[in-house]
């Protein structure tokens, strides 16, 4: 097998750490990355500030093969990448003929004119290659030192991706002449992890030595990620999908998925081969599950709509749940869920409904009741069952796993 190549991202910028932008360049970067061979092994972000930065990337370019940076290559004062690149890399700013055309260019489409702080985005380092950026001002630069690689690009998600895309991964590939890394993503779902890792031990213990397992949990359940190294391809997913078969009879009821998979667009698939439909009657999650439901494209085949049911008043007039009901069992109940499910059924003429009622919190609980209370039912013509969740003491967390469980419930019912 070929050496791997490891590989570290820098982010750079305040409002990444001020929380006033969110990172989605790390994860991106990372897959690529991992897809033509390389093995990201630390992110860091830092602000920008000099002596953070050059701290980052002498550890960085330490023990990292590749390393990538984004962020802090506008034009103004508080983007200091190119000047803090300088000063490691041991020299100087100059303007690059390429760099200046491309972005006179750029303005001179827009009719806008080229101010001198705009002009300073053609200066480079004079040691880094450059890397032409067709859809932003802020040029890419490759510097290489001692057999490594530096890459530094702009942190607009779109420039960066492009620059990617089409500049650096091609030539990373031609510079590092790599093995391979493919994972296969098994998502479970109603399994905490400890009694997950209970189940498959013996299954883990065999694995093969160029297999690893990695254990990945979430609000919406818990991950098992096969990672294979190798040199063939095709060997290699057929092994990672053997490793897939054997370990599903262990844990089949709780798999909804792989890869990307969310449990919502499992669940649509389900009901597109059923040729079947479904309505939601949501209490405790406001509309959350259905919103889940509808942010799958496609979902208008299947899904028919939703009712409200927040107040007592909507359940009873709008779903036909009795006030028998309420009165004797509260609004969390078994019984309320049932009768939920089986009026927004009724109501929508859908083949299928699911219903919600629990206690978010942080008011509303009872000592047999306690915050994170939640009770979903699924129903059909022929029959309507139950599901009762203990979840947390956080309101956002509460709305999120109910949500979740619900299509769970559905694709057990399915099944």
């Amino acid at each position: 097998m070929r050496n791997i190549i490891r590989a570290e991202i820098i982010t750079i910028g305040d409002e990444i750490l001020f929380g006033h932008i969110l990172d989605t360049n790390t994860r991106w970067i990372g897959n690529e990355l991992t897809s033509i061979g390389l093995l990201p092994v630390r992110k860091s972000s830092v602000g920008d500030n000099r002596e953070d930065i050059l701290r980052a990337l002498r550890e960085s370019f330490g023990h990292a093969d590749v390393v990538i940076v984004t962020g802090g290559l506008g034009p103004t004062r508080d983007d200091i990448t190119k000047q803090v690149l300088c000063e490691f890399f041991d020299t100087r700013l100059v303007i690059h003929p390429d760099a200046l055309a491309l972005v006179t260019g750029f303005f001179a489409r827009r009719g806008r004119e080229l101010t001198e702080l705009n002009r300073k985005q053609a200066e480079l380092p004079a040691n880094a290659a450059y890397l032409a950026n067709k859809w932003g001002t802020a040029p890419g630069m490759w510097f290489e030192k001692d057999g490594k690689v530096l890459v530094s690009l702009p942190g607009v998600p779109f420039e960066m991706k492009n620059l990617m895309e089409h500049t650096v991964l091609p030539r990373l590939k031609r510079r590092f002449p790599t093995g391979s890394i493919i994972h296969k993503t098994i998502r479970t779902i109603g399994i905490g992890e400890s009694f997950l890792a209970d189940r498959i031990a013996g299954w883990e213990t065999a694995l093969p030595p160029h297999i690893r397992l990695a254990y990945l949990p979430s609000f919406s359940g818990v991950k098992l990620r096969l990672t294979g190294t190798g040199t063939d391809d095709g060997l290699l997913t057929r092994q990672l999908e053997e490793e897939a078969a054997r370990v599903l009879p262990l844990i089949e009821q709780f798999v909804y998925g792989y890869g990307d998979d969310e449990i919502e667009e499992t669940t649509g698939r389900l009901l597109t081969e059923k040729n079947a439909t479904l309505s939601t009657a949501e209490s405790c999650t406001g509309g959350f599950l259905a919103h889940k439901i509808t942010g799958i494209p496609g979902s208008s085949a299947y899904f028919t709509g939703s009712v409200v049911s927040y107040a007592n008043e909507i359940k009873m007039n709008v779903l036909g749940v009795r006030k028998e009901t309420l009165d004797a069992y509260g609004a969390v109940s078994e019984q309320t869920a049932r009768e939920m499910a089986d009026g927004v059924r009724r109501l929508t003429g859908t083949t299928y409904a699911l219903a919600t009622t629990g206690i978010a919190g942080p008011g509303g609980a009872t000592a047999e009741k306690p915050v994170g209370t939640v009770w979903i039912a699924c129903s059909s013509a022929q029959r309507t069952v139950t599901s009762l969740l203990k979840l947390s003491p956080f309101r956002d967390v509460n709305i999120e796993q109910a949500a979740m469980h619900a299509p769970r419930l559905a694709r057990q019912f399915l099944a």
